[in-house]
C-alpha cells in the first residue's frame, strides 16, 4: 500500500454548460500569458517599447502551435494513420500531443515574421523572452498530468504519479512523474537564464541559447526514464538524439556569437525611447518660451523706468543736474 502518491485527476475535462474546459489546453493557455507577461517585463527593460513582445507573439504562438502538433504528429504518425485509426484526431490539438522541438522552430520563424514587421532584432527578442517560454513549459507540462501521460517507470517512491487510467493501455499503478520532473527542470532553467542574464549581460541571442542548452540537458535525462511507445535509433528514443543536436548546436551559437558580438546591444527597438524625449524636449521648449517672456517683460519694464527717469526737460542730464545741486547744498 501505498503511503504517498500524487493523484491524478478523475477526468482531463470539465464542462461549463456545453463549452468543455479542458486542463491540457488550460495549462497551455496559461503558460502563454506568462511567458508574454514576463517577456514584455525583460523587453522594457532592456529598452523597448511595451506591447511589443504581445505583438510579435501574436505570430510567434500560432507558429508555435502548429510546428509543435506536426513534430508530434510526424514522429507518432502510427497514432493517427493505419488500419483502426482515424487521420482526423490528428487535428485534436486539446487530447495532447504537441512536441516542444517543432515548436520553438515553427515559432521561430513566426517571431522572425513578426520581429521584421516590428523593426526589431530578433535575437533581441528572443533573450527577452526565452525565461518566459522555459515557464510555459513548466505551467504547460501540468496538461499532460490532466491527461495521464508521459509518465515514467513504475515506482513506489512516495512522488509517484497514481495513473488510473491511460490511452496507451497501459495498467493503472504508479510510476515516474516525469512530467513533474521536467516541469521543475523548466522553472531552474528560467531562473538559471534570468540570473546569467543579469550576471553576464547577455545579448545577440546568448541567453535564449542558454535557454535551450539547459534545457536540452534536462531534457535528455528525462526522455531516457520514459517507457511510452517511441522511435528509437541505435537504442535511444528519438527525443534523445534530437535533444543530444540542438544541445550541441545552442552551445556552438553562444561560443560563436560571444567571440564575434560580444557584449549585449545597446538599442534593442529603434526609436523607442523618441516619446519620452519628445514630451521632454516639449517641457523644455515650452519652460524657454516662458523664460522668453519673463525676459521680454523684464526688459519691457527697464524701458519704461528709463523712460520715467528722463521725462523731465533734459531727460538724463536733468537728473544729474539735479544730482549736482544736491551736493552743493551738502557741502
Amino acid at each position: 500500500m501505498e503511503l504517498a502518491y500524487i493523484p491524478s485527476p478523475s477526468r482531463g475535462v470539465l464542462y461549463l454548460g456545453p463549452v468543455p474546459l479542458r486542463g491540457y489546453a488550460f495549462c497551455i493557455i496559461i503558460g502563454v500569458f506568462v511567458a508574454i507577461w514576463l517577456g514584455n517585463r525583460r523587453w522594457v527593460a532592456r529598452g523597448g517599447r511595451p506591447g511589443t513582445v504581445a505583438d510579435v507573439a501574436v505570430w510567434a504562438v500560432p507558429f508555435g502551435l502548429v510546428g509543435g502538433r506536426l513534430y508530434h504528429v510526424i514522429t507518432d504518425y502510427q497514432l493517427y494513420f493505419g488500419a483502426g485509426r482515424d487521420w482526423v484526431d490528428a487535428f485534436k490539438v486539446w487530447e495532447g500531443g504537441l512536441g516542444i522541438w517543432g515548436a520553438i522552430a515553427f515559432g521561430a520563424v513566426g517571431a522572425w515574421i513578426g520581429a521584421r514587421r516590428r523593426g526589431i532584432p530578433l535575437p533581441a527578442y528572443a533573450d527577452a523572452v526565452a525565461p518566459g517560454i522555459a515557464l510555459a513549459q513548466a505551467i504547460g507540462r501540468w496538461g499532460n498530468w490532466f491527461n495521464q501521460e508521459l509518465y515514467g517507470r513504475e515506482t513506489d517512491l512516495p512522488w509517484a504519479v497514481h495513473i488510473t487510467s491511460s490511452l496507451d493501455g497501459r495498467v493503472p499503478g504508479y510510476y515516474h512523474p516525469t512530467f513533474l520532473y521536467e516541469s521543475l527542470w523548466c522553472v531552474g532553467v528560467a531562473l538559471l537564464v534570468i540570473w546569467a542574464d543579469r550576471r553576464f549581460k547577455l545579448g545577440h541571442g546568448r541567453a535564449f541559447a542558454l535557454y535551450v542548452a539547459a534545457y536540452c540537458a534536462g531534457r535528455f535525462w528525462i526522455e531516457y526514464m520514459r517507457v511510452d511507445e517511441a522511435h528509437e535509433i541505435l537504442g535511444l528514443r528519438l527525443n534523445n538524439w534530437t535533444a543530444v543536436v540542438v544541445f550541441l548546436l545552442a552551445v556552438l551559437y553562444f561560443v560563436l556569437s560571444a567571440r564575434k558580438r560580444p557584449g549585449r546591444e545597446a538599442v534593442v527597438e529603434p526609436g523607442a525611447g523618441d516619446d519620452d524625449s519628445d514630451s521632454d524636449s516639449g517641457s523644455d521648449s515650452g519652460a524657454g518660451s516662458d523664460s522668453g517672456s519673463d525676459a521680454g517683460s523684464d526688459a519691457d519694464s527697464d524701458a519704461d523706468s528709463g523712460s520715467g527717469e528722463g521725462a523731465g526737460p533734459g531727460g538724463g542730464s536733468g537728473s544729474a543736474e539735479a544730482a549736482g545741486r544736491t551736493d552743493a547744498k551738502g557741502k
